[in-house]
């Protein structure tokens, strides 16, 4: 059984249709990478899977570990185990990491059944998970985001993935405005954080993310619809030739 199974997905935003029968099938313990020119529905497709309630999706289904999730609201989806890194991260003044992720992964035990980490508990986990992605003490004592640089935000995005141990990490542009020095601390945590019993998404236009994260499949979304899939080799292609290709491919 696939972990996602999208069938035939259909949303819009107001009066415009976006993602037009997405069809995708994930199992665990693998790497998707999902490619495609700017305002094509990859952000959509990552934000509909994840539940914001902006999108409307009007046909389809969305099955994850056996549950339809379209009627779930965003934070049982997150308390079912989907993760979503995104590409700018909010800033929460006054909200310290530390209490941000402690309520986090204490209201995700209760949804489970399980009693919430005591304050030792809770902090032994924190600095085994802060190594992951070589964040300061000084970092994790900060207000959530709050003046931090791009490399630091997407950072913290992965801390707080590995907090939660999602069984569905979705990363929406994760490289965005990284340096190379970022960018491999960045993805060296997904690598680490990936199993044979999770499954990861990574949305990128660049092919570089896929030098340090090494993608099974590579799909292509483009008008809304996932038009090519292929190894990661596919990635190099659609940097040498850009998508000027995939256009003529799906011209009707």
């Amino acid at each position: 059984m696939s972990l996602l199974s999208i069938r035939n997905l259909h949303a819009s935003i107001g009066d415009r249709e976006i993602l037009k029968g997405v069809n995708l099938e994930i199992n665990k313990g693998e790497i998707h990478s999902i490619m495609g020119p700017n305002g094509n529905g990859k952000s959509t497709l990552a934000g509909v899977i994840a539940g914001n309630p902006k999108y409307v999706v009007t046909q389809g289904e969305i099955i994850y570990n056996g549950k339809n999730i379209l009627d779930l609201p965003v934070d049982v989806r997150a308390a079912e185990g989907i993760f979503l890194g995104f590409q700018y991260p909010v800033e929460i003044p006054g909200v310290s990491i530390t209490n941000f992720m402690r309520t986090a992964v204490n209201e995700q035990r209760k949804y489970r059944g399980l009693d919430p980490l005591s304050g030792s508990e809770f902090m032994k986990l924190m600095e085994e998970k802060k190594k992951v992605v070589e964040m300061t003490t000084n970092l994790a004592n900060r207000s959530v985001n709050e003046g931090f640089s791009g490399g630091e935000k997407k950072k913290n995005e992965i801390f707080q993935m590995a907090m939660l141990n999602p069984t569905l990490a979705i990363l929406d542009e994760t490289d965005s405005g990284l340096d190379i020095d970022a960018l491999r601390i960045v993805a060296s945590g997904v690598t680490k954080l990936h199993s044979p019993e999770t499954a990861t998404v990574v949305i990128t236009h660049y092919q570089r993310l896929l030098d340090f994260i090494v993608p099974d499949f590579v799909h292509v979304l483009y008008d809304g619809r996932i038009v090519k899939t292929g190894p990661k080799e596919l990635a190099l292609e659609l940097e040498s030739k850009g998508y000027e290709w995939i256009k003529e491919e799906n011209k009707n």
